[in-house]
């Protein structure tokens, strides 16, 4: 039999390959050149490029983003109940390609609608594209739960996956701008369509290498599905689980409302947008190592746990020293945007790492995994803090009066200055603080594993007795 079709024979505690894990990571790469775009450039896209106001964006994005973060529960479950010869998570990621790069296209295309009409485009395909991207990348998400069942080897998956998704933000941040200018030729509305034709073929030429190489070895053996109900009442009395998910929220706001407008912050503000899409490259760059440091920081700071408290009060206090840098001393803004990285990017490697910790943790008290739903969730709880966080981004602008492509009053550019730094220090102490009741510790890591290694091989037995009196 080949390794996609005998993948319960695989020992769940074998160690990760080279290519399995630089595979994985291509996966987050693939949506990262996509989350690089929505996290970086779509708010100014919209706005200045496509021509909706920021209140309307605003709207946009709680309608869409919510109902998208409602499907990914949805998704994990059916992802849960998928059985094929290629796996329960695998299949998805080849099946969500062609409509993903189709969709990336579309979205990112101005078409010469009146207001309406104009309106309603840009609702259709950007919920459509989130739809596809749930679909594509919970399962993805989920992969990482059963490709190992080692607490340490999901660590370094974990931060090879996101040495991907930075190599996907430095990556489309650094082309867009360049395909944008050169297919465009000053008309940014073709530039941009354009340029996603190039991005969309990039991305899903590397979800199909993560297809291609990964391997599902932890799966339930012959054990019948539990009712989606069921399972969300179990994941409901599952506390660390519980917790995480609002860590989950917090980080992603204290990005997301810093992330959204800094392009106008640079444009508006500084006077010099390219300095922003500099800072936005440094940024990606410093991310890629400090992913590579996330089991070293693990380490040196003893557990998951309290490496994310401290991680987040430095981020706060890097935060609050951005308020007081003069607008135009970029050489400082760069070294301040480089230590944000360091403290910043390690902290999605440990969540999802920590996720993995608590989907352990649901099968060792209830006896059930649902691997699919538990990582669904924690996808569209970062999904609630990029709805909320831009969301409400926008909504500061609107307030204050933001003009799309005119000079900014004094009051909008102040909020634009806090919106960069003491904002986004506030959730980041919070976060801290929610932290500090997270139960798992570096003890009940290891315990937990200690648990799954016994569960996974009682299955093994129960395969074992079948296949000789079967």
């Amino acid at each position: 039999m080949t390794k996609q079709t005998n993948q319960a024979n695989v020992d769940p505690a074998a160690k990760l390959g080279w290519g399995e894990k630089f595979g994985y990571a291509a996966g987050d790469m693939a949506s990262c050149l996509y989350f690089g775009i929505f996290m970086n450039f779509m708010a100014i896209f919209y706005t200045d490029v496509f021509g909706i106001t920021p209140a309307v964006l605003a709207t946009m994005l709680l309608f869409t983003r919510t109902w998208d973060w409602i499907n990914d529960p949805i998704m994990g479950a059916i992802a849960d109940r998928t059985n094929t010869k290629m796996g329960k998570f695998r299949p998805w990621i080849l099946w969500m390609i062609p409509p993903y790069m189709i969709l990336g296209v579309l979205t990112f295309t101005t078409f010469d609608l009146d207001g309406t009409m104009k309106i309603a485009y840009a609702y259709v395909t950007y919920t459509l594209l989130m739809m596809i991207y749930t679909a594509i990348n919970v399962p993805y998400g989920a992969l990482m739960g059963v490709m190992t069942a080692k607490s340490d080897q999901r660590t370094v998956l974990a931060s090879f996956r996101f040495v991907g998704a930075n190599a996907g933000i430095f990556t489309v941040t650094l082309l867009l701008p360049i395909l944008v200018k050169t297919f465009g030729g000053g008309n940014e509305q073709l530039g941009y369509s354009a340029a996603m034709v190039v991005i969309s073929l990039m991305a899903g030429a590397l979800f199909f290498v993560t297809f291609k190489t990964s391997t599902e070895r932890i799966k339930p053996v012959h054990k019948k599905h539990e009712p989606i109900k069921q399972e969300i009442k179990q994941l409901l009395r599952n506390g660390p689980w519980l917790i995480l998910i609002g860590l989950s929220i917090l980080t992603v706001l204290a990005q997301a409302i810093r992330g959204t407008p800094i392009l106008h912050f640079f444009k508006y503000v500084v006077g010099n947008e390219e300095w922003g899409t500099k800072l936005l490259l440094y940024n990606s760059m410093a991310a890629i190592v400090a992913v590579l440091l996330s089991k070293w920081i693990v380490s040196l700071f003893g557990c998951k746990k309290r490496a994310y408290i401290i991680l987040n009060l430095l981020f706060a206090v890097i935060l609050v020293w951005f308020y007081f840098i003069p607008v135009d001393n970029f050489r400082l803004m760069v070294v301040n945007q480089l230590l944000i990285a360091l403290v910043a990017a390690p902290m999605m490697p440990l969540f999802w790492s920590m996720i993995a910790d608590t989907a352990d943790y649901g099968a060792a008290t209830f006896g059930h995994r649902s691997t699919g739903i538990i990582f669904s969730a924690g996808t569209a709880s970062q999904k609630i803090g990029w709805t909320v966080g831009p969301a409400l981004a926008m909504l500061i602008l609107s307030g204050v009066g933001y003009v799309a492509n005119q000079e900014q009053t004094v009051e909008t550019q102040r909020a634009l200055h806090l919106m960069m730094s003491i904002i986004p220090a506030g959730f980041a102490v919070l976060t801290a603080v929610v932290t500090c009741f997270y139960p798992i510790n570096h003890k009940m890591e290891q315990e937990l594993e200690e648990a799954m290694s016994k569960l996974n091989n009682a299955e093994a037995d129960e395969v074992v007795d079948k296949g000789c009196t079967g």
